[in-house]
């Protein structure tokens, strides 16, 4: 199955980042908010969209996923803030 995909971090209320990815990625966001989303994110409410990439597929999405996960929380910060810096 193939179609768009997104790799994104989430601000948690506590100041952590939850990384994840998606198809459909206004929807996800309103399902972290809504409570629904993934375990961690339930007692950090309310979350805010800080990063999104896209990308062709869902095993690219997951594999940078997976990366980002791999990076400490200074480095995530400092990819959001590169990426802010771009647009």
């Amino acid at each position: 199955m193939s179609g768009q995909a997104y790799t994104y971090m989430l601000a948690c209320r506590d100041g952590s980042i939850y990384t994840g990815w998606t198809k459909d990625l206004e929807k996800r966001v309103a399902a972290h908010n809504a409570g629904k989303g993934a375990k961690y994110t339930r007692t950090r409410l309310p979350v805010h969209l800080v990063y999104a990439e896209a990308f062709p597929d869902k095993r690219e999405a997951q594999s940078r996923e997976w990366h980002i996960k791999q990076l400490t929380h200074a480095e995530k910060l400092a990819l959001i803030d590169s990426a802010d810096k771009s647009h």
